[in-house]
């Protein structure tokens, strides 16, 4: 796996090294390259490992590990240094982030903080001075302007198009409780769901979740809603970060089906999310619907950046409102258009099958393929074809060229 984390340990005391070294075996997305039980051996052990992080803990000695810290960052520039320590001095965390420290984290490590600070490390650029090694992820919210926009659709089938390329680890969360229906597009009769991972929330572990998700075919898995409707699922925003943080620790993409109802819990999703696909068509409602909620999403801090708008179903109707229009009427750019194939995307759902499987040339095919390449920062899916290219910067004016409403 190209995202996995290679990462050196140094703690004298056996037990806090071993409740360390069990926390990290668990996450699949780090490799535990060495582990020293001596603050001056560990120099050594790192050149000739060359991990992307090392982790000192300090509680041992902390005069020698502060040290440690200053010669590992002179030593070995590309690597990062995380700093644990039950230690919450002001002192002491300036004069380790002062000896060149990027991360102080508190002992007993939790999962939520030791994923934070890593995803932190990574976005800043990873230790061996960005060759690839480590990728953060990337969440892809998809959300509808109105019922039936085909949102389901294309979050399923972008999520299939960005896991086929091989150096992607991607899943699909369904965050619909009552009408998602992200299995029957895979036709998957998933053994767990997300119930099961909100009602052991608590204690909610690699290993429950990745018994939560299954596998399709074409090698995207699958979180789904709940089989039953039923108010016993709840769950909250902490819960939802501390399940958003474990997925984004062993995938490169989550693409996250939201419901229409624009709920906390969406909002929260919205809100983590790196970009949001607004899912519209042209018509009156849902350009109505487009305006409404980015009147309303003002309202919450640095997530109307975020929001790329796509036409899907284009030219479903000669009476569809021009994108000249539409462009107007929402007042920003249409991020893609997606046109419409009635035929080729119904027989895909009723067979339970994604496009890039059952219609691999089909037009639709290639402009969600499109898609993937122009949301998938990591620059790993295919690039979009010139001329989609040049619709884009064009605003997409000329796919619709008479019959302006």
């Amino acid at each position: 796996m190209n995202n996995v984390v290679r990462l050196a340990i140094v703690d004298p005391d056996d037990t806090s090294r071993a409740a360390i070294k069990n926390l990290l075996l668990g996450m699949d997305m780090v490799w535990l390259e060495a582990e020293c039980s001596r603050y001056e051996f560990f120099a050594d052990v790192i050149t000739q490992t060359q991990p992307d992080i090392a982790l000192i803990c300090l509680d041992s000695d902390e005069e020698k590990g502060l040290a440690l810290i200053g010669r590992v960052t002179q030593e070995l520039p590309g690597c990062s240094v995380l700093v644990v320590s039950s230690s919450t001095e002001g002192s002491l965390i300036l004069h380790a982030m002062r000896n060149g420290a990027k991360e102080f984290l508190g002992y007993p490590l939790k999962w939520e903080d030791f994923l934070a600070a890593l995803d932190r490390i990574q976005n800043t650029g990873p230790g061996k001075g960005g060759d690839g090694g480590s990728r953060s992820c990337q969440v892809i919210a998809v959300a509808g302007a109105a019922g039936g926009v085909g949102c389901t659709s294309l979050a399923v089938n972008l999520g299939c198009s960005l896991a086929k390329h091989e150096r992607n680890n991607v899943a699909i969360v369904d965050i619909d409780f009552a009408l998602g229906d992200a299995d029957v597009w895979l036709d998957i009769i998933p053994d767990y769901t997300i119930h099961d991972v909100t009602e052991n929330i608590t204690r909610l572990d690699y290993s429950l979740l990745k018994r939560s998700l299954t596998q399709h075919d074409c090698g995207v898995y699958l979180l789904p809603r709940p089989v039953q409707i039923t108010d016993d699922v709840t769950v909250n925003s902490e819960q939802l970060k501390r399940m958003m943080a474990l997925l984004k620790a062993t995938f490169t993409h989550l693409v996250v089906d939201i419901s229409k109802s624009f709920s906390p819990l969406d909002l929260a999703t919205m809100e983590l999310a790196d970009q949001v696909i607004m899912v519209t068509q042209l018509d009156l409602p849902c350009l109505r619907n487009v305006v409404r909620l980015m009147q309303y999403f003002d309202n919450f801090d640095e997530l109307t950046p975020k929001i790329k708008v796509v036409v899907n179903r284009l030219g479903l109707e000669e009476e569809q409102i021009s994108v000249n229009k539409a462009l107007e009427t929402i007042g920003r750019d249409i991020f893609w258009q997606i046109p419409n194939d009635y035929a080729t995307m119904v027989e895909a759902r009723n067979n339970g099958i994604p496009l890039l499987m059952q219609a691999p040339r089909a037009k639709l095919t290639k402009c969600v393929d499109q898609l993937a390449a122009a949301v998938d920062s990591s620059g790993s899916a295919e690039e979009p074809a010139e001329d989609q290219k040049k619709q884009k910067r064009s605003s997409l004016f000329g796919f619709l060229s008479s019959g302006s409403k």
